[in-house]
């Protein structure tokens, strides 16, 4: 199982390295609605959200073990529990310019996010294991990860819109048209890909001092806070693809 260790003393030296503080995150997967009824939703909310930033694709890389420990370990309900990924924001194939690797740490019931900026890279179908385990090999030296047992098990991507609450302490991401991608350990078509344009993920995020408000929040919304990973559910539509 990857775990994630982190060396105090490289954190020090390495100011690209962020580490966000623990938040709390309630999720909830629609399908019922559309994304523009959803938006709908969000926009009357009392918080007051408005949008902000601008909508944009997001794009992941996930890596896990060869038996999917982390993937278990999220079905499994494990409390303690990380997700490795490499994100970029744009187009999802050619030359991934500023590409970041990000480690989810979920403790409890809050979730905390390592970024490290990491060397570009091409996507394409001739993109092999090596290729994109190359772009991370310089964060060892901050993130004592045994990267070696670790593969590229899942490529996705998402286009998301972003939300924030009028005294500003709730953000909330709106993502929609998800698609989901078999990723090898050699040469990678990418044509082997399960989408979905019909599920809405909803994501309420705020830090710990204002979760009694954020249950105020939630209960306005017609829809029920729900467990839900898009990397679980990448690998599974990905694995029924194979059958």
């Amino acid at each position: 199982m990857a775990k994630a260790v982190i060396d105090n003393k490289n954190i020090l030296n390495n100011s690209n390295l962020i580490i966000s503080d623990y938040r709390f995150e309630r999720k909830f997967y629609i399908t019922e609605l559309s994304k523009y009824n959803v938006e709908s939703i969000v926009k009357m909310n009392p918080a007051f959200f408005s949008e902000i930033y601008y909508q944009r694709w997001v794009n992941n890389i996930y890596f896990d073990t060869l038996n999917f420990n982390n993937y278990y370990d999220n079905t499994e309900g494990v409390t303690n529990r990380i997700k490795i990924r490499v994100r970029w924001y744009g187009d999802l194939f050619g030359f991934i310019e500023k590409p970041t690797l990000e480690l989810k740490i979920k403790n409890g019931l809050v979730n905390k996010k390592i970024s490290i900026p990491v060397k570009p890279f091409h996507l394409n179908q001739d993109t092999s294991l090596t290729d994109i385990l190359n772009c991370i090999n310089e964060v060892k030296e901050s993130l004592t990860i045994d990267f070696r047992s670790l593969y590229p098990s899942l490529l996705n991507r998402y286009s998301r819109k972003y939300y924030q609450s009028g005294d500003g302490h709730y953000r909330i991401t709106i993502d929609s048209d998800l698609h989901f991608y078999e990723i090898n350990k050699q040469n990678n078509s990418f044509l082997n890909k399960s989408v979905d344009k019909n599920s809405v993920i909803l994501e309420l995020k705020y830090d710990q001092q204002y979760d009694a408000r954020a249950a105020r929040i939630a209960s306005k919304f017609p829809f029920r806070n729900t467990k839900s990973s898009k990397y679980v559910n990448g690998v599974h539509k990905v694995r029924l693809m194979a059958f």
